[in-house]
């Protein structure tokens, strides 16, 4: 007798929604990334309880928002972002799942954010499979993506080329040369503007006038054409030509300061560029106008620039050349098989490790509050670390690890949360710029360590347990990122420890 189906459960969407107290995390990225604006709309598809939707109204933005349980009389309504969150990996019908997907795509008239889980804790605990998803104890559905699988499905339904954001986040752009402006900007580095270091009487006469000209030459490393400074015309009638009113910036500055800004654009666009051949590469009109300017003042033409972004990805394929730019890398903590780099220093590498990460970050996106980057050069793969007391702690604890494969975006996670031994870090300031708020702070304290003895037995401190043992043996405790004698430290071991720093001065 062959046994009867099981009946398929009936799935309580509504139990997913999350009550937040605040914005949620694509709605912030949109945020800081200027799309989310006070002159744009923005509507909530599956909203949920709504809670970006009153957090928006509250800070002066255009919000509505739908959703079939608990908000179905709201009519769907297009807007120029429409939020997709967390609301396709809770759908079980993959029908209705694209549907979904589709309908949101159809009310955007400039972005799209879709989001989705990609991060699966424990898959044992009280889920039944179903579909291509699970069941959860709540009564739930959940379809756990793969990075690079979420990006495929968004791309294939909606026939884009999404943009990774951050891990399972996307924005979808509905004007090509936006979306292509928008990740361009993503691999812009900082630039400072020249310091005046002569007192010239003409530039001084003029400073005011020629300031909209030194901002924008320090943003795109060029002059400017015509139409993109609203100065151009004052400029041109005092000087001439913008190129002679250059002249004069440059006489009271460095040039050489301003080429290494042109050569920073120039290294920017090429990282871009070479990233661009992953996917579709745009026609050059298919481009901003800005960022077309940007090529040709930077490159003289698209296929030269193109040309020099292949050569560039080609050589990231080279082990021994990321090797080489790792051991000789003025940023960061080098080991013996890998660099390791603060996220905030990355754009201050060398620009083909800048595209070795990127390579895993195009598709992918980097874990979330990603602290450092491991460059590994021993094995083509990308880590981001996760340290959430970084700044706090004077020897922060690993929380969690996503190791990327290059070869094929295979993707490893490692939580050490609950771990009573996690890995920990040491010289933080060799992992930040020295223009990193505490680098001071944190230098400060290695000295001190130092000069303690602490770091004598590098193989055993790289863990807490490790670390907690080697400060018992010194007689020492740190009080935020000072060390200081222990209380009940024994008079006499504190003496011969004394006697050994004296001797190591």
């Amino acid at each position: 007798m062959v046994a009867p189906l099981p009946e398929a459960p009936e799935i309580e969407r509504h139990r997913a929604a999350i009550v937040r107290t605040d914005l949620s995390k694509p709605v912030r990225l949109a945020q800081l990334s200027a799309l989310l604006t006070q002159n744009t709309t923005f509507f909530d598809y599956g909203c949920g309880h709504g809670g970006d939707i009153q957090r928006l109204a509250k800070q002066g933005y255009t919000s509505a928002g739908w959703d079939p349980y608990y908000h179905p009389d709201v009519e769907q309504q297009p807007a120029d972002i429409v939020n997709l969150g967390y609301v396709i990996n809770v759908i079980e019908d993959p029908v209705e799942r694209r549907q979904a997907l589709l309908n949101a795509w159809e009310l955007t008239q400039t972005v799209l954010i879709v989001s989705a889980q990609v991060l699966i804790d424990d898959r044992r605990s009280g889920q039944i499979a179903y579909g291509d998803g699970i069941v959860t104890r709540r009564n739930t559905f959940q379809k756990y993506y793969e990075q690079e699988e979420l990006k495929v499905y968004i791309d294939q339904v909606l026939g884009v080329d999404a943009v990774p954001v951050a891990l399972g986040i996307y924005f979808v752009f509905r004007d090509a040369a936006q979306s292509e402006s928008f990740r361009a900007s993503r691999f812009r580095s900082r630039t400072t503007t020249p310091r005046i270091r002569l007192s010239i009487k003409r530039f001084e006469d003029y400073q005011e006038l020629l300031a909209p000209l030194i901002a924008f030459v320090t943003e795109r490393g060029r002059l400017p054409v015509a139409t993109e400074l609203t100065s151009t015309s004052d400029l041109l009638a005092e000087f001439g030509s913008l190129r002679r009113a250059f002249q004069v910036i440059l006489q009271a500055t460095n040039p050489t300061e301003w080429e290494a800004i042109s050569e920073k654009r120039r290294q920017d666009l090429l990282v871009y560029l070479a990233l661009t051949q992953f996917s579709r590469r745009p026609k050059f009109s298919h481009l901003a106008s800005i960022v077309q300017n940007d090529i040709k003042a930077l490159f003289g033409s698209y296929k030269q620039a193109c040309a020099a972004a292949d050569l560039m990805l080609f050589s990231v394929g080279d082990l021994r050349l990321i090797a080489k730019c790792c051991k000789s890398s003025a940023v960061g903590k080098l080991l013996p098989q890998a660099l390791y780099v603060h996220v905030s220093a990355l754009e201050a590498l060398n620009p083909l490790l800048r595209l070795y990460e990127g390579c895993a970050s195009r598709t992918i996106g980097r874990l979330d509050g990603a602290t450092l980057i491991k460059f590994h050069f021993n094995q083509p793969k990308i880590s981001y670390l996760f340290y959430p007391d970084f700044d706090d702690s004077p020897h922060p604890a690993l929380h969690t690890s996503m190791q990327v494969d290059l070869r094929d975006l295979q993707v490893v996670y490692h939580n050490y949360d609950i771990s009573p031994n996690p890995p920990i870090l040491h010289r933080k300031e060799t992992f930040v710029m020295p223009d990193y708020p505490l680098y001071e702070k944190f230098a400060k304290l290695t000295h001190q360590e130092e000069n303690w003895g602490l770091f004598d037995n590098t193989h055993t401190i790289g863990t807490h347990l490790g670390w907690q043992k080697c400060l018992r043996e010194h007689c020492a405790e740190l009080r935020g990122h000072r060390v200081y004698w222990r209380k009940d430290a024994d008079p006499y071991q504190v003496k011969l420890l004394l006697s050994a720093r004296n001797r190591r001065s």
